[in-house]
Protein backbone atom coordinates (compact mmCIF):
# COMPACT_ATOMS: atom_id res chain seq x y z
CA UNK A 1 0.00 0.00 0.00
CA UNK A 2 1.18 3.76 -0.96
CA UNK A 3 2.86 5.21 2.05
CA UNK A 4 2.76 8.67 1.02
CA UNK A 5 0.41 9.29 -1.57
CA UNK A 6 0.97 12.96 -3.73
CA UNK A 7 -2.68 12.16 -6.59
CA UNK A 8 -4.91 11.00 -4.39
CA UNK A 9 -4.36 7.60 -2.85
CA UNK A 10 -2.26 6.71 -5.25
CA UNK A 11 2.03 7.82 -4.64
CA UNK A 12 3.42 8.95 -7.72
CA UNK A 13 7.00 7.65 -8.96
CA UNK A 14 9.18 10.21 -9.52
CA UNK A 15 11.29 9.86 -12.50
CA UNK A 16 14.69 8.92 -11.10
CA UNK A 17 12.92 6.31 -9.10
CA UNK A 18 10.45 4.47 -12.40
CA UNK A 19 12.12 1.33 -13.85
CA UNK A 20 13.46 1.64 -17.55
CA UNK A 21 10.04 0.11 -18.90
CA UNK A 22 7.90 2.51 -16.71
CA UNK A 23 10.03 5.50 -18.00
CA UNK A 24 9.47 4.28 -21.66
CA UNK A 25 5.90 4.34 -20.81
CA UNK A 26 6.19 7.93 -19.07
CA UNK A 27 7.83 9.15 -22.48
CA UNK A 28 4.87 7.52 -24.55
CA UNK A 29 2.57 9.43 -22.26
CA UNK A 30 4.15 12.29 -22.70
CA UNK A 31 4.49 12.17 -26.62
CA UNK A 32 1.07 11.76 -26.80
CA UNK A 33 -0.30 14.36 -23.86
CA UNK A 34 2.22 16.91 -23.65
CA UNK A 35 1.55 16.67 -19.97
CA UNK A 36 1.30 13.64 -17.57
CA UNK A 37 -2.23 14.79 -15.86
CA UNK A 38 -5.06 13.01 -14.57
CA UNK A 39 -5.20 9.15 -15.05
CA UNK A 40 -2.06 9.64 -16.77
CA UNK A 41 0.10 9.68 -13.60
CA UNK A 42 -1.21 6.63 -12.73
CA UNK A 43 -0.92 4.95 -15.44
CA UNK A 44 2.81 5.51 -15.80
CA UNK A 45 2.83 2.60 -12.79
CA UNK A 46 1.63 -0.05 -15.58
CA UNK A 47 3.75 1.25 -18.73
CA UNK A 48 2.31 -1.71 -20.87
CA UNK A 49 -0.93 -0.15 -20.29
CA UNK A 50 0.94 3.53 -20.64
CA UNK A 51 1.94 2.49 -23.98
CA UNK A 52 -1.43 1.87 -24.85
CA UNK A 53 -3.87 4.63 -23.15
CA UNK A 54 -1.35 7.26 -24.32
CA UNK A 55 -1.73 6.82 -28.09
CA UNK A 56 -5.70 5.81 -27.37
CA UNK A 57 -6.34 8.97 -25.78
CA UNK A 58 -4.40 10.98 -28.12
CA UNK A 59 -6.75 10.00 -30.53
CA UNK A 60 -10.07 11.68 -29.19
CA UNK A 61 -7.80 14.99 -29.39
CA UNK A 62 -7.86 16.02 -32.83
CA UNK A 63 -8.48 15.07 -36.61
CA UNK A 64 -11.17 12.58 -35.70
CA UNK A 65 -14.58 12.67 -36.34
CA UNK A 66 -16.34 14.70 -33.17
CA UNK A 67 -16.06 18.17 -32.39
CA UNK A 68 -14.42 19.31 -28.68
CA UNK A 69 -18.21 20.30 -27.86
CA UNK A 70 -19.27 16.64 -28.87
CA UNK A 71 -16.62 15.27 -26.89
CA UNK A 72 -17.08 17.23 -23.66
CA UNK A 73 -20.97 16.64 -23.84
CA UNK A 74 -19.94 12.93 -24.14
CA UNK A 75 -17.43 12.93 -21.53
CA UNK A 76 -19.58 14.94 -18.97
CA UNK A 77 -22.03 12.07 -19.36
CA UNK A 78 -19.51 9.58 -18.42
CA UNK A 79 -18.59 11.55 -15.65
CA UNK A 80 -21.98 12.17 -14.26
CA UNK A 81 -22.43 8.20 -14.15
CA UNK A 82 -18.74 7.77 -12.27
CA UNK A 83 -19.09 11.15 -9.99
CA UNK A 84 -15.39 11.60 -10.61
CA UNK A 85 -14.51 14.92 -8.30
CA UNK A 86 -11.58 15.23 -10.28
CA UNK A 87 -12.56 14.38 -13.63
CA UNK A 88 -15.93 16.20 -13.18
CA UNK A 89 -14.47 19.28 -12.33
CA UNK A 90 -11.70 19.50 -15.54
CA UNK A 91 -14.51 18.40 -17.71
CA UNK A 92 -16.86 21.08 -16.60
CA UNK A 93 -14.56 23.36 -17.42
CA UNK A 94 -13.75 22.22 -20.58
CA UNK A 95 -16.98 22.01 -21.96
CA UNK A 96 -17.72 25.10 -20.64
CA UNK A 97 -14.82 26.32 -22.75
CA UNK A 98 -15.88 24.06 -25.44
CA UNK A 99 -19.13 26.20 -26.47
CA UNK A 100 -21.02 23.90 -24.64
CA UNK A 101 -23.77 26.34 -22.95
CA UNK A 102 -23.92 26.32 -19.08
CA UNK A 103 -27.31 24.91 -18.45
CA UNK A 104 -26.28 22.15 -20.22
CA UNK A 105 -23.33 21.28 -18.87
CA UNK A 106 -24.91 21.52 -15.49
CA UNK A 107 -28.39 19.23 -16.53
CA UNK A 108 -25.82 16.67 -17.43
CA UNK A 109 -23.40 16.41 -14.83
CA UNK A 110 -26.32 16.68 -12.10
CA UNK A 111 -28.08 13.87 -14.42
CA UNK A 112 -30.94 15.93 -15.35
CA UNK A 113 -32.51 15.99 -19.19
CA UNK A 114 -30.66 18.45 -21.62
CA UNK A 115 -31.75 18.99 -25.29
CA UNK A 116 -29.48 20.11 -28.12
CA UNK A 117 -30.90 22.27 -31.22
CA UNK A 118 -28.13 20.48 -33.11
CA UNK A 119 -29.11 17.73 -34.34
CA UNK A 120 -25.44 15.81 -34.25
CA UNK A 121 -24.81 17.00 -30.71
CA UNK A 122 -28.79 15.75 -30.03
CA UNK A 123 -27.83 12.39 -31.12
CA UNK A 124 -24.42 11.90 -29.37
CA UNK A 125 -26.25 13.08 -26.09
CA UNK A 126 -28.82 10.36 -26.53
CA UNK A 127 -26.37 7.69 -27.44
CA UNK A 128 -23.92 8.52 -24.59
CA UNK A 129 -26.95 8.56 -21.89
CA UNK A 130 -28.54 5.45 -23.68
CA UNK A 131 -25.53 3.52 -23.42
CA UNK A 132 -24.21 4.75 -20.42
CA UNK A 133 -27.44 3.92 -18.66
CA UNK A 134 -27.57 0.31 -19.58
CA UNK A 135 -30.30 0.84 -22.14
CA UNK A 136 -31.62 -1.42 -25.07
CA UNK A 137 -30.15 0.81 -28.23
CA UNK A 138 -34.01 1.18 -30.18
CA UNK A 139 -33.70 0.92 -33.88
CA UNK A 140 -34.69 4.64 -34.03
CA UNK A 141 -31.63 5.49 -32.38
CA UNK A 142 -29.48 3.61 -33.98
CA UNK A 143 -30.94 5.20 -37.37
CA UNK A 144 -31.03 8.56 -36.36
CA UNK A 145 -27.23 8.04 -35.06
CA UNK A 146 -26.46 6.22 -38.31
CA UNK A 147 -27.75 9.03 -40.36
CA UNK A 148 -25.71 12.18 -38.42
CA UNK A 149 -22.50 10.19 -37.41
CA UNK A 150 -22.10 7.20 -40.08
CA UNK A 151 -20.12 4.31 -38.24
CA UNK A 152 -17.02 6.29 -38.20
CA UNK A 153 -19.10 8.72 -35.74
CA UNK A 154 -21.33 5.81 -33.93
CA UNK A 155 -17.83 4.16 -32.74
CA UNK A 156 -15.65 7.35 -32.12
CA UNK A 157 -18.68 8.00 -29.56
CA UNK A 158 -18.25 4.53 -28.03
CA UNK A 159 -14.57 4.10 -27.48
CA UNK A 160 -14.55 7.80 -26.75
CA UNK A 161 -17.17 6.50 -23.37
CA UNK A 162 -14.90 2.92 -22.58
CA UNK A 163 -11.97 5.74 -22.14
CA UNK A 164 -13.07 7.80 -20.25
CA UNK A 165 -15.16 5.53 -18.40
CA UNK A 166 -12.02 3.61 -17.54
CA UNK A 167 -10.49 6.97 -16.78
CA UNK A 168 -13.12 7.79 -14.50
CA UNK A 169 -12.86 4.49 -13.09
CA UNK A 170 -9.00 4.88 -12.15
CA UNK A 171 -9.32 8.59 -10.55
CA UNK A 172 -12.41 7.23 -8.50
CA UNK A 173 -10.44 3.95 -7.55
CA UNK A 174 -8.01 6.53 -6.34
CA UNK A 175 -10.01 8.93 -4.73
CA UNK A 176 -8.35 11.71 -6.66
CA UNK A 177 -9.94 15.37 -5.72
CA UNK A 178 -10.88 18.34 -7.41
CA UNK A 179 -8.15 20.41 -8.56
CA UNK A 180 -5.22 17.71 -7.52
CA UNK A 181 -1.81 18.25 -9.02
CA UNK A 182 0.68 15.21 -7.62
CA UNK A 183 4.27 16.03 -8.57
CA UNK A 184 5.44 17.95 -10.58
CA UNK A 185 6.48 16.82 -13.57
Amino acid sequence: MATNPTFGRYAEIPYDQMTPEQQEGYHVLMETRGKLPGPAKIYVHNPKLAKVMGPFGAHFRKGYSLSEREREIVVCIVNSKFHTAYATNAHERAAKAAGVPNDKVEAILSGLPASFTDKREQVIYEMATCLVSARWVSKGLYERAFEALGDVGITDVIALMGFYTSVAMTLAFYDVPAGATGLER
